[in-house]
């Protein structure tokens, strides 16, 4: 159709649908922005929100408490291992000088270092004192950093239960809510569906087509587009359902206008052929004479034939002859290609007539 056009209507159109895809493309930002801000309307879960929280609020101030222990253990530890290898090294060194005196004693095996002996191991008998209580030091901050640890350990796998079952509960809400949040996109966009399969079929032809369009092409983006990334596990079904439901309705729709046009066509083709040829639209005639097809039966019809005057599957006329000067012009031309006399025009009288 858009070889029959004028050239400054076929640009206007062009701007036209750029104007519908233009209006889409504000409507798919303006609904894809509400879209992402229904979740807005539930209040947003926490975990915290499905546990008993004074349990909840002691059992981590135990697991608190009991870590800090054993950080605090752990220092002390090591200050006791300091302690008790300062002593060791002390205990090893004063060992060392009191074997190394009892050896040049025996050299000299002199009687008035005796007391000398016994002060010597009294001091070395000291030493290993505070060894062993270095040690023991050490071992109690040992057994205080694992008590801490353990007891850290059991609050914090008891917690841990206590959190599963709220992460159950809190998992169970949020498919819930999810849930809701998927009907309120889906009861925005299945009304928008249905106008814009409204606006198809009253619509689509109007003077404001432009923006019918544009309204169709954003009702089917927000359904099957952008309602997708919402969908829960089993809102699939959703989409498939309707997506059969409106093929079904867009089916029986074409077939009940397929059948009207088939019975429009047997009811034309019954008329007389002046009446056929003015019921049709003129741009209309012209696109089909283009595809070299008959403008009445849409068949095809070989056109450059010049013997070809009547379409012989209907029997439309699509050749007749200008009245001014007799040129072999298209029956559905208002105007005759070689003089531009018009289609309607009479005959023109022969001599012969005129001086009768």
């Amino acid at each position: 159709m858009s070889k029959s056009l004028r050239l400054s209507e076929k640009w206007f159109r062009r701007g036209l649908w750029l104007v519908a895809l233009v209006f889409a493309g504000f409507l798919i930002g303006l609904g894809g922005t509400i879209v992402g801000d229904l979740p807005k309307v539930e209040t947003p879960l926490r975990v915290d929100d499905f546990l008993d929280k004074p349990m909840a609020q002691a059992l981590r101030g135990q697991v608190r408490d009991a870590r800090q222990a054993e950080q605090d253990a752990q220092t002390a530890l090591e200050q006791a291992q300091l302690q008790r290898s300062k002593a060791r090294s002390e205990s090893q060194a004063e060992r060392e000088t009191f074997n190394n005196w009892l050896a040049t004693r025996s050299v000299t095996q002199r009687a008035d270092q005796d007391p000398e002996v016994i002060a010597r191991t009294q001091a070395l008998d000291a030493l290993k004192l505070v060894e062993r209580k270095t040690q023991q030091a050490v071992e109690q901050q040992q057994q205080a950093a694992l008590d801490a640890r353990q007891g850290a350990a059991a609050a914090q796998e008891r917690l841990s239960k206590l959190e599963a079952d709220g992460y159950e509960r809190l998992a169970a809400e949020r498919r819930k809510v999810e849930l809701r949040v998927f009907l309120y996109r889906l009861a925005l966009t299945l009304p928008l569906l249905a106008i814009a399969g409204w606006l198809f079929v009253k619509k689509r032809k109007g003077t404001y087509w432009p923006f019918v369009w544009g309204f169709i092409f954003f009702a089917l983006f927000a359904f099957f587009v952008e309602l997708v990334p919402y969908l829960p596990s089993y809102g699939g079904y959703v989409r498939y359902v309707v997506g059969i439901g409106v093929t079904a309705v867009v089916g029986r729709y074409a077939i009940q206008a397929l059948n009207r046009y088939l019975e429009r066509q047997k009811q034309a083709e019954s008329l007389p052929d002046q009446e056929r040829r003015n019921e049709l639209s003129y741009d209309v005639a012209l696109a089909r004479l283009a595809k070299s097809v008959c403008p009445g039966c849409e068949r095809p019809v070989d056109l450059k034939n010049e013997k070809i005057d009547f379409c012989p599957h209907c029997g439309i006329g699509l050749f007749d002859h200008c009245g001014a000067c007799t040129t072999r012009k298209s029956a559905f031309a208002k105007f005759c290609h070689s003089c531009g006399t018009g289609a309607h025009a009479k005959p023109a009288s022969t001599p012969a007539a005129t001086s009768a």
